[in-house]
């Protein structure tokens, strides 16, 4: 590995000692928060063993949580099968030679990449209520799903247009050089070229959009993991906390997964070609994702 890197210098010895002691702070001021916390909620009774033994019953799982989760992953996976090519259509667009496709596409962009998921949820549940024959039973995964793609598709879209700007012009310089449509030199050399660079950042994405479904159960109804919190304290009694530590782990869990995967995926993806060393823009959060070369 390089003694430095286009994000900043290696640490020196002195700068090393520092990163340690940092460390070992960060480590002593979290140990002592954690100790407070356990103190006060054993003080509160919610360590008991009766506020926490309902996870260890298969009825619980199979009942609330595991279906909870199932409905979870419908709503995620609908939205990103959705949302993906929809957005890297947007995206494209917006690079268009053509003001007639640039500029409209440009406006829906901005205008539901302004708009918070949740209003966009709410609007699509009361538009699936008034205009379609939906059931009742299906209208809220239709709003949370149709409020997911919009919000996020609109944002993948600035991910995939960044992305293909920070390639170098030669690129598209050689590939008109050989004769290739613009159309073409997209299919063919910008976009294989640009998807690592831009894979962080679109996973980072995917895992906004695993979490947002959340919303839907808390307004709209649908039945996914977080809104079985409800439910098991209702029938449980009151271990509102230990419902949300369990459900807050499988969250983890399985965006840790998510993120694995595609570590991995990049990884494969970069054993056969030369990165590019683009650096991506987060557009949620305002900073900047690397490749990490």
């Amino acid at each position: 590995m390089s003694a430095t890197s286009v994000l900043y210098d290696a640490p020196g010895a002195r700068a090393k000692r520092r990163n340690i002691l940092y460390t070992i702070v960060f480590l002593v001021v979290f140990a002592l928060a954690a100790w407070w916390v356990l103190g006060e909620m054993a003080a509160k009774n919610q360590l008991a063993s009766e506020k926490w033994s309902p996870f260890v019953k298969s009825e619980v799982w199979t009942t609330y949580l595991l279906p909870g989760l199932g409905e979870t992953l419908k709503a995620a996976a609908l939205a990103i099968v959705i949302a993906l090519p929809f957005g890297a259509l947007l995206g494209i667009g917006r690079l268009s030679d053509h003001a007639w496709v640039r500029v409209p596409v440009g406006a829906v962009v901005e205008f539901f990449r302004s708009i918070p998921v949740l209003i966009m949820m709410i609007f699509a549940g009361a538009a699936y209520t008034q205009f379609t024959n939906v059931s009742s039973d299906m209208r809220p995964l239709y709003a949370v799903v149709t409020g997911l793609v919009l919000y996020n598709a609109s944002v993948i879209a600035e991910i995939v247009r960044a992305g293909i700007l920070t390639l170098p012009n030669g690129q598209t310089d050689a590939a008109k050089a050989i004769g290739m449509r613009k159309g073409q030199t997209m299919a063919y050399v910008l976009l294989p070229q640009a998807v690592t660079a831009m894979l962080p950042a679109l996973v980072s994405q995917l895992v906004v959009i695993v979490k947002d479904t959340a919303l839907g159960g808390v307004i709209l109804g649908l039945s996914e993991l977080l809104s079985q919190n409800r439910t098991i304290t209702a029938n449980y009694g009151a271990n509102t906390i230990a419902t949300l530590v369990v459900i807050a782990l499988i969250y983890i869990v399985l965006n840790f997964i998510l993120t694995t995967f595609a570590g991995w995926l990049e990884q494969r993806l970069r054993r056969g070609k030369k990165s590019t060393g683009a650096v991506i823009p987060d557009v949620n959060a305002g900073t900047y994702v690397g490749d990490g070369i």
